[in-house]
């Protein structure tokens, strides 16, 4: 079944996009380094020699010392002397050092503006990136409202488009037949997707999952009131999503099976209807239908989220992903670099409005304070990360309870560079 993925492919995806990403970067901050060193080096010696004026002064005439006495005072001149030549070597250096920083940025600032960067050369051969993102995915969301990766990309010509999907199911699946270029959605859909050899790569992941970002819904007068008393019930939603592993995790938390439940896969629009009909008796639901205030206007109350089902393990178990075609890993490494960055940069601010609005709520006593501590200690941090061993595993203890379970025809390998771009690459400057 990976036939198709190793003849679009190459072997070792991953590898070459590190050694784009990492390797090169890394190699060429070392040259740039040892270049500025070295200048600064000689712009020291050949101020020092045009600065070293420094003679040892003549006593006045008709004062007559003692030999001894000229000994002391040539000591003290050439003590103060080395003094003074010692500083003025230091400064000497550290501002040959800032002089070449002040040179180097210059130039590199004429050489972007050039359009000869390798990112103007991508850019220019791309010409037209299509980035898709499913409703209720902050980092995306606020990046196409605030038009970040526009303006940086427009210098070079590059045009973004933008295509919202029901699912992070179709938003593989249009990644596999090339309706769009990158995206993002949650890491269970990818399982399914790769189980479908669908084509893609998986090239980074959100740092933190909210904890009331996913929940399982019944209707307001409904009788049930824990997870145990789904047994039997129909149940709403998105076969292949993050919703369906909550769902069985929830479940086995409380002793039952997959098959103790009636399974009814719906998308969230088809499901909302029917879940207000009263046609389900649950509904699993990702944001904006969770308790948020998007959701205000919709029924429903929660019986449990992703907090009470995972605890601090949620942003582990229920990971987002993010998602680009082999090509643009392969062939446009810079151009990926710049929208893994901007991603970052957009959910940076969007964690910082989180936390001005925690504050002001903490300020009217209407959250508990611990809240803003934890959105304070986030707000420090990177948005998106590379991902990590620990991020593959856990996705693939995922892959392996579904071929469990039948739902998906035979095992995945999830850290298979293929499918998985491991890099210690921040991308940042």
């Amino acid at each position: 079944m990976i036939s198709r993925l190793i003849d679009r492919v190459p072997r070792g995806t991953g590898h070459n996009i590190l050694r784009s990403l990492s390797s090169a970067t890394r190699i060429s901050a070392t040259y740039r380094f040892v270049g500025l060193f070295c200048i600064a080096l000689v712009l020291v010696l050949v101020l020092s020699l045009a600065f070293d004026s420094h003679a040892v002064a003549t006593p006045a005439s008709g004062n007559v010392l003692s030999p001894l006495v000229i000994s002391q005072v040539n000591q003290v001149k050439l003590s103060k002397d080395s003094t003074i030549r010692l500083l003025e070597t230091v400064g000497l250096f550290v501002g040959g050092i800032l002089f070449c920083v002040v040179l180097d940025r210059w130039f590199s600032n004429r050489s972007a503006h050039s359009g000869n960067t390798p990112l103007a050369e991508q850019a220019r051969r791309l010409k037209q990136l299509k980035i898709g993102y499913p409703e209720g995915m902050t980092n995306l969301e606020v990046l196409r409202a605030q038009g970040l990766l526009e303006s940086r990309l427009r210098p070079f010509g590059l045009i973004v488009t933008w295509t919202s999907f029901l699912s992070a199911s179709a938003l593989i699946e249009a990644l596999s037949n090339g309706t769009i270029d990158f995206c993002g959605g949650g890491g269970t859909a990818s399982i399914f997707s790769q189980a479908a050899d669908h084509v893609f790569v998986r090239v980074a992941k959100e740092k933190y999952t909210a904890p009331k970002g996913q929940a399982i819904l019944v209707p307001e007068d409904s009788p049930i009131q824990t997870v145990a008393d789904l047994k039997g019930k129909k149940i709403a939603f998105d076969k292949g999503s993050s919703a369906h592993y909550v769902l069985v995790r929830a479940l086995a938390k409380v002793g039952l099976e997959f098959s103790d439940i009636e399974p009814i896969y719906l998308t969230q629009p088809q499901a909302l209807p029917l879940f207000r009909a009263g046609e389900v008796d649950a509904w699993v639901i990702w944001v904006p239908y969770t308790t948020t205030q998007v959701r205000s206007a919709y029924p429903g109350r929660s019986i449990a989220d992703l907090e009470s089902i995972f605890g601090d393990k949620a942003s582990l178990e229920v990971p987002t992903y993010y998602y680009a075609i082999p090509e643009l890993v392969r062939d446009y490494p810079d151009l990926l670099k710049v929208i893994l960055e901007e991603v970052n940069e957009a959910g940076a601010w969007a964690k910082k409005q989180e936390l001005e609005a925690a504050v002001r709520l903490a300020e009217q006593h209407e959250i508990d304070p611990s809240i803003v501590e934890i959105l304070q200690r986030r707000s420090a941090e990177r948005a998106i990360i590379p991902i990590d061993d620990q991020s593959l595993t856990a996705l693939q203890h995922q892959a392996n309870m579904f071929k469990d379970l039948d739902l998906i025809p035979e095992r995945v390998n999830v850290k298979d560079g293929t499918y998985s771009l491991q890099t210690k690459q921040n991308w940042t400057y």
